[in-house]
């Protein structure tokens, strides 16, 4: 279509084709092309509506003003509410986004980033999935710039990052629990192949020790889903020695806890306390309301993509960049 009429232009306005595309394209100074051609063709494109082809103009300019974004699930509701600031971000910088879901599967994770690689999008925020960092050697190889968010891999440092101070996250929810009276509190964390689980189990462990309750420490969990959740709480709440407080690692681990919580005929908080990472506006619906770690969905999202594009400019060096989390206190906590 974008041929035919450069074709019927270049008919109306008695030049050729290639005179046409070089004042469209906004080269014809550089071809010495006269203002009256250019007037000529310029009106005659405006008559006809032309509109050139995006493809076309993306192999001119060598970009695409597309932005990929590689996230692990979309049904988790901290990854949806991430994704909303980052397409609404990108969006306020002239920047189109498209999106790979790896259902936190390596294999998924590769595939989705050559799906992105081969869209030639303009740089990459990536939401790790896999434990093997090789999996993003072909994008450094090939020198997309790129941004890890949420989660990172720690043998890399020529990647950016942004993410939440989850170490402090977890020291902080341990902390407020014991203020609170809790000396037998579990913990149930996601998949410990990624930094985000590895780093809030340890914070945890260590504010335990903190408060001299190493011999209480109870960790289990092997997945961010409701169904491992369910089966390490249910344990947890099986042992001589039950826990009066859990501290779930995710939105999806607070669910399966819950469920546990409930079949075992316990009451949150009468019975048994909990607080959860990550804050949802649907917690204020619970009964009880949700305490929880509340991370900067916000500033997460508009500082990824204010670095990529900075990235993609060649504006920025390197960075990491840890974000303080918050306590949202709420009715989920009991003290004791």
């Amino acid at each position: 279509m974008a041929t035919d009429t450069l074709d019927s232009i270049a008919k109306k306005c008695g030049c050729s084709v290639s005179t046409v595309s070089r004042v469209l394209s906004g080269k014809a100074h550089s071809y010495r092309i006269s203002e009256k051609t250019e007037k000529r063709v310029l009106e005659e494109a405006g008559r006809a509506n032309y509109q050139p082809s995006q493809i076309a103009k993306s192999l001119r300019l060598g970009k695409t003003d597309t932005i990929g974004l590689l996230i692990p699930s979309i049904d988790d509701t901290f990854f949806s509410s991430i994704t909303s600031v980052i397409i609404r971000e990108a969006r306020k910088h002239g920047y189109k986004v498209v999106s790979a879901e790896t259902q936190e599967d390596e294999r998924n994770e590769l595939e989705g980033l050559s799906t992105l690689m081969a869209s030639n999008v303009d740089g990459i925020i990536a939401i790790p999935s896999g434990e093997k960092s090789s999996v993003y050697e072909d994008v450094k190889r090939r020198g997309i710039p790129t941004v890890m968010l949420d989660r990172y891999y720690e043998d890399i440092h020529d990647i950016d990052v942004v993410s939440t101070d989850n170490y402090q996250a977890a020291r902080m929810a341990v902390d407020h629990l014991v203020s609170m009276g809790h000396r037998r509190i579990g913990c149930v964390q996601g998949n410990s192949d990624t930094v985000t689980s590895r780093v809030r189990a340890r914070g945890y462990r260590d504010a335990m020790k903190s408060h001299g309750l190493e011999a209480s420490i109870m960790l289990k969990g092997s997945e961010f889903s409701i169904e491992s959740s369910y089966d390490s709480t249910r344990d947890m709440l099986s042992d001589n020695c039950p826990p009066t407080a859990i501290l779930a690692l995710s939105n999806k681990i607070l669910l399966g806890a819950i469920r546990s919580i409930q079949e075992k005929g316990l009451r949150v908080p009468e019975d048994i306390s909990i607080l959860s990472f990550d804050d949802n506006s649907l917690f204020n619906f619970l009964s009880p309301k949700i305490t929880c770690i509340a991370q900067p969905v916000h500033e997460m999202g508009l500082k990824a993509v204010e670095t990529l594009i900075a990235k993609i400019k060649g504006e920025t060096e390197t960075s990491r960049m840890f974000l303080s989390p918050s306590l949202v206190i709420r009715e989920s906590v009991k003290r004791i």
